[in-house]
């Protein structure tokens, strides 16, 4: 039954003259059932924690849309949690953390080996969803690819610029590379763990990438997610990876290739023939709707689902929005996006 999945038939290569869709936090505000799944939990920490509540709201889009791909419903900072920071959230406003910034803090961290007293309920989550999805429905596994999470953990928040973690690139090379490579380590572990509890493909998310320039970048976001995906290929060969450098410009051009992804995520600011052109050659390629058109609906939503299924539609393609759906986006638009790209 494997090899008749869509999602994997395109992460192998093959070109689908329908695409396979799904969509980044899938699970997530816009849909009341989510809501009100939440709210029996008690918090977002909570509902990931509940292998039973996450594999619910990983499982809510699949009956409403049918999605050729789920995703596990967890948070790239589970991780931090599970090395020893102190996570939460702040209604509204989004995660807070204790920070890293100095050897001291870095010290208090734990080590790789003691991460899964924290995220056992994540792997729960897996088994039961692996048990639960429709056959024909591919299990995604992921995590935050160190730089991004780095950038949480310094900051202790979301930054607009990523600023306090540049600064302590520049000015604490030692903390942060320590930073940067505990969270390689960990993410190794984490994922290895994810597969074998029944995720099919990873993807690794790399939101902040796009702040990083020329050599930075390569040092800090295509390197460690180079060294994540050699372990995990080593470990598990045919699990397939799809990576996603978010606004990362014309570093994208040569990315899948040097990294060894299987797929490479694009955001919606990539042109689809310029993507068609110098990526699609390299790897599958996903993308890239814009999350706006998922709020405005109308002939808009329906013409560019169009043109992006036909732009891409040469070569191996998952369709996908360019970055998360937005918690205003209309359920019944998500319905009118897949009918435009299946009918």
């Amino acid at each position: 039954m494997a090899e008749q999945k869509t999602l994997l038939r395109a992460l192998a290569g093959e070109t689908l003259a329908t695409p396979p869709v799904w969509m980044m936090r899938q699970a997530g505000r816009y849909l009341p059932e989510y809501r009100a799944t939440r709210a029996q939990a008690g918090d977002f920490l909570s509902l990931c924690y509940n292998p039973e509540l996450a594999a619910e709201v990983t499982l809510q889009p699949i009956r409403k849309y049918e999605f050729d791909a789920s995703i596990l419903f967890a948070d790239i900072l589970l991780l931090p949690q599970a090395l020893g920071a102190d996570v939460w959230f702040v209604t509204g406003e989004g995660p807070r953390l204790s920070t890293v910034t100095s050897m001291d803090d870095f010290n208090q961290l734990k080590p790789v080996d003691e991460i899964d007293a924290v995220l056992n309920p994540i792997y729960e989550t897996l088994k039961i969803l692996k048990s639960e999805l429709p056959k024909e429905t591919t299990l995604i596994g992921f995590a935050g690819a160190p730089w991004t999470v780095a950038t949480y953990m310094i900051a202790g928040r979301g930054t607009p610029d990523q600023g306090p973690a540049h600064a302590l690139r520049q000015t604490d090379v030692a903390t942060f590379d320590a930073l940067i490579d505990l969270i390689t380590d960990g993410t190794i572990a984490y994922l290895k763990k994810q597969i074998e509890a029944g995720a099919e493909v990873i993807k690794l998310f790399d939101s902040w990438a796009g702040s990083l320039q020329d050599v930075a970048f390569v040092k800090y976001s295509l390197n460690p997610i180079a060294k994540i995906i050699a372990a995990l290929k080593a470990a598990h060969p045919t699990v397939p990876v799809i990576a996603f450098p978010r606004e990362a410009g014309e570093a994208y051009k040569g990315f899948a290739k040097a990294v060894g992804a299987d797929c490479l995520a694009i955001d919606t600011k990539v042109d689809a023939a310029w993507a068609v052109e110098h990526l699609q050659k390299d790897s599958c390629v996903q993308g890239n709707l814009d999350p706006r058109l998922l709020v405005t609906g109308g002939d808009q939503l329906v013409s560019e689902t169009k043109r992006i299924k036909e732009a891409f539609s040469g070569g191996p393609h998952i369709f996908n929005l360019g970055h998360g759906i937005t918690p205003d986006a209309d359920p019944d638009n998500v319905h009118r996006m897949v009918d435009a790209i299946r009918n």
